[in-house]
């Protein structure tokens, strides 16, 4: 299998996470985005939605990072990251889908515009994120408070994605520092995959 991913890219890091955590190979392709590597006629033949990460396993190429999660849990029987019983797997597929469409908006706003963006960043957008983030924050602080993951006593492919965001906000300085999220995500930064998927600071 061939991963092209950027260490920068929350969305790559998730992929990365499961990937060392269980210990499957793979072939590292490192993409530049700072210099826009992303947008040259190569990768764009590999990925036209000019976005990482991007898994190749043979005939099969799959670029939405979630969609990545699950396609390596049901290839490699992944069941503890990716539950079996239909009330755990419902579970995490409502956390992966609420990071993805109500969480990760507020991160991009924040993050792309305050640190990768800087002066030409919007504000408006950093505001729009932090506001946001309020509420989530709130969401995620008491869904958290009587459990150890975001499904259960045992981590998921919901947490690797939520954590990858989390993560990201803390090169905004923006990151949650509630209680149960702080405890939540010390948890999942001592699982070996999350701390090979980080960047070189």
């Amino acid at each position: 299998m061939i991963l092209f991913h950027s260490p920068i890219s929350q969305h790559s890091r998730r992929v990365v996470s499961l990937l060392e955590e269980v210990g499957i190979s793979y072939e590292s392709n490192v993409v530049d985005m700072m210099n826009g590597e992303y947008l040259t006629a190569p990768f764009l033949a590999v990925n036209p939605n000019h976005q990482v990460p991007t898994l190749i396993d043979g005939d099969v190429k799959i670029h939405e990072s979630n969609a990545i999660l699950r396609y390596l849990c049901h290839k490699y029987d992944l069941s503890q990251w990716y539950p079996d019983d239909l009330a755990a797997r419902a579970c995490v597929e409502q956390w992966l889908d609420w990071t993805q469409c109500r969480f990760s908006p507020s991160v991009v706003d924040i993050v792309l515009n305050k640190v990768f963006l800087q002066e030409k960043g919007d504000a408006k957008a950093i505001k729009r994120g932090l506001e946001q983030l309020i509420e989530l924050t709130e969401i995620l602080e008491q869904h958290l408070k009587d459990r150890d993951y975001l499904a259960g006593s045992a981590p998921t492919i919901a947490d690797l994605a939520l954590a990858s965001n989390v993560f990201h906000l803390g090169l905004a300085q923006a990151q949650p520092n509630t209680q149960n999220i702080s405890n939540w995500f010390d948890r999942i930064s001592k699982l070996k995959g999350f701390q090979a998927s980080l960047p070189k600071m």
